[in-house]
């Protein structure tokens, strides 16, 4: 028995995003862009965050670790798939595979809770404006950072726990560009329907759990927002939406991929780039472009250099 649970693949082969060579040959330079745009952006708004003064408040804190986790989501996957669009041997090691695994969900839970404590973060602000200071301060927001990573981590090792024990002894060929769990519990040579749906059920839970807080949350302070001031209303109407956008690009491809009954390669591989390659760019863009004093903070600095 102990035999029998023993892996005997050590490594596995990545099929990659397409089959042309010349497709690949010319992807390279539009991949290698955005993954430097995302690692420059992410980079900048979090240093411009812990360098500003006058941006040190519980918002952008946040955001700066929102800016740091989108950092190291692209990192875990976008390297690799570029290096691979030159490779025709496109192989990873069994461990290596595991640890994909690993830190997809535990930076992808961990940004999952972080948008649920951004949204609390506006409502105070919003809707309990007078109270704002003394609930969120500083010693409540490091918690509250401190549980997305926990819960993160908590989320991505239940998975990882469940993956290693499958036995892997034969097929070892993943069509797609990175170690996704239902590709992977595919090669594993036992019926794995049982266990595809518990840890379906545990991606759901925490997806569906924060998606249903943030669509909650939202509405309350859409709702709360009306009431308020035209001057007022305008600006939390412009930070909210800032914030709703990227919830919607962050959840819109994590819903798709793990609750669409019905599996399509291309479709799952383009929601896969969308949400490891565009989204983590889009996300300093659409605070940067969309906030003021973050626009500010970087005309300041401009000036300086």
């Amino acid at each position: 028995m102990e035999e029998a649970n023993q892996s005997v693949v050590s490594e596995f082969i990545f099929q990659g995003l397409c089959t042309s060579r010349e497709l690949q040959i010319f992807l390279l330079l539009p991949f290698s862009t955005l993954y430097l745009m995302t690692v420059v952006g992410n980079l900048f708004v979090t240093a411009l965050i812990i360098t500003d003064h006058r941006l040190h408040s519980p918002m952008y804190f946040l955001l700066a670790n929102l800016s740091f986790i989108d950092f190291c989501l692209s990192s875990v996957t976008t390297p690799k798939l570029i290096i691979d669009l030159v490779k025709d041997n496109k192989t990873i090691s069994f461990g290596g595979c595991m640890s994909q695994i690993l830190c997809v969900h535990f930076f992808g839970g961990g940004e999952m809770v972080l948008l649920v404590t951004m949204a609390y973060d506006r409502y105070v602000a919003i809707c309990r404006p007078l109270h704002y200071t003394s609930i969120m301060d500083r010693q409540k927001c490091i918690w509250l950072v401190l549980i997305s990573w926990i819960i993160g981590f908590v989320h991505a090792m239940s998975q990882l726990i469940l993956i290693l024990e499958l036995p892997f002894c034969g097929p070892r060929v993943i069509d797609s560009f990175f170690c996704d769990i239902p590709l992977v519990m595919k090669l594993a040579c036992t019926n794995t329907d049982t266990l595809g749906i518990v840890i379906n059920a545990d991606s759901g839970v925490l997806a569906t759990t924060c998606f249903l807080l943030l669509l909650i949350s939202y509405t309350y302070i859409l709702l709360t927002v009306q009431h308020h001031s035209k001057e007022g209303s305008s600006k939390a109407l412009s930070t909210c939406t800032s914030h709703i956008i990227v919830v919607l690009l962050f959840f819109g491809p994590v819903i798709f991929m793990y609750l669409w009954p019905v599996s399509i390669t291309w479709v799952d591989k383009f929601l896969a780039v969308f949400y490891s390659v565009i989204t983590p760019l889009l996300n300093p863009a659409i605070y940067t472009l969309r906030n003021k004093d973050i626009r500010d903070a970087i005309k300041k600095l401009i000036n300086h250099m």
